[in-house]
């Protein structure tokens, strides 16, 4: 899960692409990055931290030129070093920055295909790098001095060629333009708007439709799977579809957890689709338990609450917020450890006494990874005098790995990996769960969008739409980034910032 933008203005881009970073905050809160171009040059800044850490006026000052790309991240493949924060660059055949959100799933492969074929070096182990030298060797195969857009198409058709895996993605050549394009797939969102001003027309592509909203861009449409926008320093704009057979698959839990409420991605509202998922929580609560007993229903800040309050009205049931919320802390499933995930929680959540004291409590949230949260907050509810406490899930269980980008990879670390609901009951301390049906979530989004043919719900179902996962590649993924792993990263991530750090005071 990162967050991508990319702009071609007719003024400094600089404050409109760290505004658009901060409001894809939530998308990736371990580093971010931004490049811009005046002329045939570069000016980059990143480093890791939130953006208004990275990026102070002294960097901002220094970041010239009406187009430009910016990334937030948290890391999914390589290390969290400052030196994989993105967007990366090359210098052959042109000047190229590149973004990505999702994760290669041939990674692997495509890295030994740069260094043996295309002659090509990489610096890190992020599977961004190796991206963006595929789409580089693949620019330079057209052979051309002055790339026109249907170059660049060409070089994006091969580039689906060769990477598997989800993906959204953002570059920029320098002197010519920026070009977006998604997988074919389309199981990362991005999507693009206009804005016009008196010097002309403005682009602004995203992975939220949030990010064009308060910049003051109009949204125009997402990327179909497999598409590819090309928009010259002009403001010219091309596209074209890039592959045979697209489908459109979206990630369900961009819907259910990633995404702002206040993003349209694939044309379903995520607003509407999470009440609806409410409504349909309800209604496995009225067959379930149709004499159930819920005084009140207490969603988990902040992602549940839409789906909490319409389930509440949907019952007729009384809704509170319990939980006080710091802000400050950022989302506990993608932090690496289980130790700072369980410190985290409560420091993060405070719960409110008279809201809970001698009630049956229903509490809501939108999944369920690890079960670090769930566990904590059962406990804190008793805690607070609650006669029973009952968890509900906006989501199915998380029983699979995912691969294409969310930092779910190990199964052992998912608790409801091998265990049944009342086993997961029993884990977390609650007297009942209640997951959400996987043929009810997709309901609740494809009834903004009937063209979705089916979803990326391999988390839920461990059905990987791309057809090149197996389980030969998930123990491998496992031995990578589970707990473990991450805890001998770190250390080494830190020696490799400070190096990093050096390098960047010289570049911003």
């Amino acid at each position: 899960m990162c967050g991508i933008v990319g702009i071609v203005a007719k003024t400094y881009v600089n404050q409109t692409i760290f505004d658009a970073l901060t409001v894809l905050q939530h998308r990736g809160q371990d580093a971010a990055g931004m490049v811009t171009s005046d002329g045939n040059r570069f000016y980059l800044r990143k480093d890791n931290g939130l953006v208004n850490e990275v990026f102070r006026t002294r960097h901002m000052k220094r970041l010239i030129g009406n187009v430009g790309i910016g990334h937030v991240r948290y890391p999914t493949a390589g290390s969290s070093s400052s030196a994989e924060a993105q967007p990366f660059y090359v210098n052959s055949p042109y000047g190229i920055a590149l973004a990505h959100n999702g994760n290669l799933t041939n990674a692997e492969e495509l890295v030994d295909q740069v260094f043996k074929a295309d002659l090509r070096h990489v610096n890190t182990n992020s599977d961004s790098e190796v991206l963006l030298n595929v789409f580089a060797n693949e620019l330079l195969a057209q052979g051309k001095l002055i790339p026109t857009a249907e170059d660049i198409f060409s070089a994006v058709e091969r580039v689906h060629e060769r990477v598997k895996g989800g993906y959204a993605v953002v570059a920029m050549i320098t002197g010519y333009g920026v070009v977006a394009f998604r997988d074919p797939n389309g199981i990362r969102p991005v999507v693009y708007g206009k804005r016009e001003t008196p010097q002309g027309d403005e682009y602004m592509v995203a992975s939220e439709s949030v990010a064009l909203d308060t910049a003051g861009f109009t949204r125009v449409r997402d990327l179909a799977p497999g598409e590819a926008i090309f928009i010259d320093l002009e403001g010219n704009v091309s596209t074209r579809q890039c592959v045979k057979n697209p489908h459109l698959t979206p990630c369900l839990f961009e819907y259910v957890y990633l995404s702002r409420p206040d993003s349209i991605i694939d044309e379903v509202n995520v607003y509407k689709s999470r009440l609806r998922q409410g409504i349909y929580l309800a209604e496995k609560v009225k067959r379930e338990r149709p004499d159930h007993d819920i005084d009140v229903i207490i969603p988990i800040p902040d992602t549940s609450r839409t789906a909490a309050l319409e389930m509440a009205n949907h019952l007729g049931v009384t809704f509170r917020e319990g939980f006080i919320k710091n802000r400050y802390i950022g989302r506990t499933f993608i932090m690496p450890g289980q130790g700072q995930r369980a410190k985290s929680v409560r420091r993060k959540l405070n719960p409110i006494e008279l809201e809970f004291k001698d009630k049956v409590v229903m509490l809501v949230d939108d999944s369920i990874v690890r079960g670090t949260t769930s566990q904590q907050i059962v406990q804190m509810a008793r805690e607070m005098g609650a006669k029973k406490v009952y968890f509900a899930s906006a989501a199915p269980a998380v029983r699979y790995p995912n691969v294409y980008g969310i930092d779910m990879p190990a199964a052992d670390e998912l608790i409801a990996h091998g265990r049944t609901d009342d086993e997961v009951a029993d884990a977390i301390g609650a007297d009942w769960m209640l997951y959400q049906d996987l043929d009810d979530l997709k309901a609740s989004i494809s009834a903004g969008n009937d063209t979705i043919e089916d979803f990326d719900a391999s988390v839920f179902d461990g059905i990987y739409v791309t057809g090149d996962v197996d389980e030969n590649y998930l123990a491998r993924l496992e031995q990578k980034r589970n707990d473990a792993a991450k805890a001998g990263q770190g250390a080494k991530a830190q020696s490799g910032s400070n190096k990093s750090a050096d390098l960047q005071s010289q570049l911003s």
